[in-house]
């Protein structure tokens, strides 16, 4: 028995090829299956069933692709309802893989249809010796319940029977192998570590010692990191049965005058993935900026409305097919635009641009004690805005600067901080699109404004007779 991870950066998503001498199973597959025939090719391999432990929320699946490429059958919890050719599996059901018997465990919680894949390696024993089990149990951490409005709390407490009754019952040595890791936000506190045993996490999981019912239930529904928008649609778009990527088109490049024009349509939208200082210099008004190296396809899902038609502004064209698989991931198909020659073709035909000023943690510090009137908006989490900030500052979470910016005056000098400088740029993009026209990013975020000597001090150099201890420093 050979087990083979797939792990996707940004999104955080794991997927597992099961495998023995001839045959192999595919375990919660991303959207671009390429990965997994490739492996199984390389492995000796025919792939003959295609697992989904649920209807995953963040990214779309790629179980109709790799079905139409393979000719593999598909396992999906029954009560899932999905709308495609499917096998509906329930508690107790038993298929095989060569000397592998794989059990079908359901462990509702993160969602309602949640189940479970218990294998045992006959060959070796009777015990299982490792479960795939989705998003009910992570290393660290445990899946969130609080997807579906209004039934956080009936969801909590069937994850908890899910843990405790049935996920903790498997063997201590039984090996772990969860659908996410560090990173997604289908879980919150989840560890780097990419597997782990029953054994481990009965003994180091925050989540699962929380022996109460009642004391798991609150910690699981209450402070809980915000949902993107895209995990409503993903869910749906997954249980429907995605549309094959070999039938969605390519964007098209356009020359600089041609993309002004079909820019101009309110059907569409432009997203600028360049960094966030190339942005700043010099971007395409109304544009967002979405950084290709930052968390791109959570922020895209997030941040971007999924019925307008996406023009990309990117730094080659080669970054154009990349872009587009991440946007593809969390569901946003319709890119049908490249501005050809990118932003320098952009100039050189003499069409306008906007900018958005690059502050230093120097400048920004001295900014902040100039006496002039600006407002300075935290587009952190509320987590890391509690951890530290700077005085005075606004937590307003990009995402919610689509609403928020309405509680703003366009006209005040406004300057925009994150962590390093990424989000804020999203953030002063959302701005100027509302109308802001005097809006500054803070490059390096507070990240830098920290390793400037402006953030928080060192508790020892502080101390009254050291003589430091600067007034103007983060609280």
């Amino acid at each position: 028995m050979i087990v083979q991870q797939v792990f996707i950066t940004g999104i955080a998503h794991s997927s597992y090829l099961l495998g023995g001498e001839k045959f192999c199973a595919v375990i919660d597959p991303s959207r671009d299956v390429d990965v997994y025939i490739d492996m199984a090719f390389d492995m000796g391999w025919k792939i003959i069933h295609i697992l989904e432990t649920h209807l995953h929320a963040d990214f779309i699946s790629g179980h109709m692709d790799l079905m139409q490429r393979i000719g593999a059958d598909i396992f999906v919890p029954g009560s899932a309802g999905c709308e495609f050719d499917a096998v509906g599996v329930s508690e107790g059901d038993i298929f095989e893989i060569e000397d592998m018997s794989i059990r079908v465990m359901e462990t509702p919680g993160h969602t309602p249809e949640h189940v479970s894949y218990v294998v045992t390696d006959r060959t070796r024993g009777a015990d299982p010796v490792c479960v795939f089990c989705g998003d009910a149990l992570f290393v660290g951490d445990v899946g969130r319940p609080d997807l579906f409005p209004g039934k956080a709390d009936e969801l909590a407490s069937e994850l908890y029977d899910s843990l405790h009754d049935k996920l903790l019952s498997l063997p201590d040595f039984c090996e772990v192998y969860p659908a996410h890791g560090a990173g997604s936000l289908c879980g919150r506190a989840m560890a780097a570590k990419r597997s782990s045993t029953i054994g481990y996490e009965r003994l180091y999981n925050h989540a699962l010692n929380i022996g109460e019912k009642a004391e798991f239930i609150s910690s699981l529904t209450n402070e809980m990191p915000p949902t993107p928008d895209h995990f409503k649609r993903c869910s749906k778009v997954n249980a429907m049965g995605p549309v094959l990527l070999s039938q969605l088109g390519h964007a098209e490049a356009l020359p600089p005058l041609e993309f002004k024009k079909i820019s101009e349509d309110t059907e569409n939208i432009v997203i600028d993935t360049r960094c966030y200082e190339a942005f700043g210099g010099r971007h395409i008004p109304g544009a967002y900026s979405i950084d290709i190296n930052s968390n791109f396809a959570t922020f895209s899902g997030w941040l971007l409305p999924e019925d307008r038609t996406i023009m990309l502004v990117v730094d080659s064209p080669e970054q154009v097919s990349q872009a587009s698989l991440w946007l593809h991931r969390v569901g946003l198909d319709r890119i049908g635009y490249f501005l050809e020659g990118g932003m320098a073709a952009w100039s050189l035909a003499g069409l306008s641009t906007q900018h958005v000023c690059q502050l230093s943690a120097e400048e920004l510090h001295d900014l902040l004690f100039s006496g002039e009137e600006l407002v300075l908006i935290d587009v952190r989490s509320e987590a890391e805005h509690r951890e530290g900030h700077i005085q005075n500052s606004i937590n307003i979470p990009v995402h919610e600067l689509r609403n928020s910016h309405k509680d703003l005056d366009p006209d005040t000098k406004t300057v925009v901080i994150c962590g390093s400088g990424q989000r804020s740029s999203m953030g002063a993009s959302i701005l100027q699109q509302n109308g802001s026209s005097d809006v500054y990013n803070v490059a390096g975020g507070m990240t830098g404004y920290n390793a400037a000597g402006y953030g928080p001090e060192c508790i020892m150099c502080s101390l009254p007779w050291t003589g430091s201890g600067d007034k103007n420093k983060i609280k």
